[in-house]
């Protein structure tokens, strides 16, 4: 944002002092340490009288210092302090300091011993080695310490004619110079980073400025997000709508940036909603610093943001919006918490894509959407492939919602059977929907039912025709009588009437609960434990069975799964497939774990007769596959049980 007026600049020698007495006290304190540990720890009678008149002078104006730091904090936040002169003080104890250790060093070297010697020479490069960071606020004083220290002691050493004293000058010597070297360093950086935030603190105060004179008439509009005080959702359209129109007129490109926060949801539930409403505060302040003029920003709702560049092209917009992804995963520091995120950005532009407000906010979405699935924290600008898949998908919505009347859904039947005798223990029902003579993978239009809330119309249908299915085969044969598994999403579970439902299934079907199998996949896991663990009991209060699916692909398992009292894991198809490399031992692993537990394993996805030698030398209990069947319509289920009777 422009301002005319800018403020004047914080006082560069207040961030010094800040930065030299805010690390003062500690190097205070191990002066302390250091010189009674040389002092006393290593006793000599002939120069007791020198050591301890040089420790109690070092002692006297560690106390000055001490009470100089105290004095700095009572008075720094006092109108027209001089923080220059505090600075000035500072160091001029810091060089006393140096000076009086140079001394000590200097004199007490022609009558230490080696291992005095050497402590004192540790002693005074760590102080020397601290002093380069700690000082780096006020550059000559950060690297002449080390020199004073060091260097004096050290040339004493190399000129000795001991050789063990000639090395440990020289050790003495290189370290100063890397002190200075390295205090060089810290101290243009720090300057820096002062100046820098000085800058930025100008920055802020002229978009406050601006802020506060249009904040009277955004308010009487009713046009701002209460937690962000960016435009809403209302806001950003009306201005976007006459933006677009001046553009038509104008002929000026738009570009649309829809930027969604990667990893907010993990910091919203592990650290809570306050926390969140933070981070939230933070990012909408950098995407303000962003914008200017030629920007609306606005929050979208939850952890979404929508920039419209004004007289933006594509290769402009890609240069912004990853500038907006570096200052948004920047770290966010407040209280005890540093904390870390992501964005990802989708592009749409005008007039390239769309020329009304809704379709661009739309396509720009899609284009985030599809990114985020591809690879998070980057940016994707929309595009014809991706317009083919919003297509698809507005088709398959508004299809599915349909098809259970339409009768395109229809169930089919893998079975189970028995790793050792391979008798058919269970049938798993699995959903298929053929629409205009293709068949859509369950894949796709599963989760187009979960993101539109169809789920659970869909899953109620399922489970019906599961039931009703599983009765007619057990009521057909006498000898054995298949369970039938149904698999279930995690928003089934969370529907407050899902037990009822799971009973009026088996009661229309006439089915013995101790014939269902409920399909849970791992992830739910990662979702609110509590809920799924109370389905899971009712559920087997009833005599139904649950089983994990695709068990080792998704959350973290061993964590929960000792907790629950599940019937079946099923294995991935994906380790079954790798048996001959790292998916034998995963599969060891868990049959080991399920039979500790008392759980039954099943494989899934087995091809071949190597794969099912192999799982039965294991020990899995049953099998799953094409090799013993593909799913089978439920007009053949019958006939294939009869089949493997004979």
């Amino acid at each position: 944002m422009i301002n005319e007026t800018p403020p004047a600049k914080p006082a560069f020698h207040e961030d010094v002092a800040e930065l030299l007495y805010g690390n003062a006290l500690a190097g205070i304190l191990v002066t302390l340490l250091a010189s009674s540990l040389l002092v006393f720890g290593f006793p000599s009678p002939e120069l007791q009288t020198y050591k301890l008149s040089w420790w109690a002078i070092i002692s006297a104006l560690m106390v000055i210092r001490l009470v100089d730091v105290f004095y700095w904090r009572k008075r720094k936040t006092q109108q027209n302090y001089n923080s220059k002169k505090a600075v000035s003080r500072f160091v001029t104890g810091t060089f006393a300091s140096s000076i009086m250790w140079s001394i000590f060093c200097l004199y007490n070297s022609q009558y230490a011993t080696s291992t005095e010697l050497a402590c004192m020479i540790i002693i005074v490069s760590a102080l020397a080695g601290g002093a380069a960071t700690v000082l780096a606020a006020h550059k000559i004083t950060a690297m002449t310490y080390s020199l004073i220290m060091l260097g004096p002691f050290s040339l004493s050493l190399l000129l000795s004619n001991e050789q063990y004293q000639q090395v440990l000058g020289s050790l003495g010597l290189a370290f100063s110079l890397v002190m200075m070297i390295t205090a060089k360093k810290s101290a243009d950086f720090t300057t820096n980073a002062i100046h820098l935030k000085n800058d930025n603190a100008a920055l802020v105060n002229q978009m406050e400025q601006k802020v506060a004179r249009r904040t009277a008439k955004i308010y009487q509009l009713s046009n701002l997000d209460p937690l962000t005080g960016l435009f809403n959702r209302s806001a950003f359209i009306h201005h976007l709508q006459k933006q677009l129109a001046v553009s038509q007129e104008n002929d000026i490109p738009i570009a649309l940036l829809f930027i969604d926060l990667d990893g907010f949801k993990k910091i919203n539930d592990s650290l809570g909603h306050d926390t969140g409403d933070k981070v939230l505060k933070l990012t909408a302040r950098r995407l303000e610093k962003f914008c200017d003029e030629q920007h609306l920003l606005c929050r979208w709702g939850g952890d979404e943001f929508l920039i419209a560049s004004i007289g933006a092209n594509q290769q402009t917009a890609d240069k912004d919006a990853k500038k907006v992804i570096d200052a948004i995963s920047e770290y966010y520091d407040f209280e005890s918490n540093r904390l870390s995120i992501g964005a990802t950005i989708g592009i749409a532009l005008y007039p390239e894509h769309a020329s009304k407000s809704n379709e661009l906010i739309q396509l720009a979405d899609t284009a985030m959407y599809y990114q985020k699935k591809k690879q998070p924290r980057s940016v994707g600008v929309f595009n014809q492939e991706m317009g083919q898949r919003l297509f698809r998908e507005q088709r398959l919505k508004t299809a599915l919602a349909e098809a259970i009347n339409q009768q395109q859904l229809r169930m089919v039947y893998q079975p189970i059977v028995d790793a050792q005798s391979h008798e058919v223990i269970a049938f798993e029902a699995l959903l298929r929907w053929n629409l205009d003579g293709e068949n859509v993978p369950p894949d796709e239009f599963i989760n187009l039912a979960e993101q539109y809330g169809l789920i659970n119309s869909i899953g109620n249908w399922v489970l019906q025709q599961s039931c009703i299915a599983a009765s007619q085969w057990i009521e057909a044969n006498t000898a054995i009588q298949p369970l039938v598994s149904v698999n279930v999403s995690v928003l089934q579970l969370h529907n407050a009437n899902f037990i009822e439902i799971v009973r009026s299934a088996l009661s229309n079907a006439q089915l013995d609960p101790e014939k269902l199998t409920i399909e849970i996949t791992e992830s739910i896991f990662s979702d609110d434990k509590e809920i799924i663990f109370q389905r899971i009991k009712q559920l087997q209060s009833m005599g139904i069975k649950v089983s994990i699916d695709d068990f080792g692909t998704e959350y973290s398992s061993l964590s929960v799964i000792q907790d629950l009292a599940v019937n079946t894991v099923k294995i991935d198809r994906s380790f079954v497939n790798k048996l001959s490399s790292n998916g034998m031992a995963i599969i060891e692993a868990v049959n080991q774990m399920a039979s500790s537990l008392n759980y039954e394993v099943i494989a899934e996805g087995v091809e071949t007769q190597q794969q099912v030698q192999i799982l039965s030398d294991l020990g899995i209990e049953m099998l799953q596959g094409y090799y013993f069947s593909k799913p089978l319509e439920r007009d053949k289920v019958i006939p294939y049980i009869n089949q493997h009777l004979s």
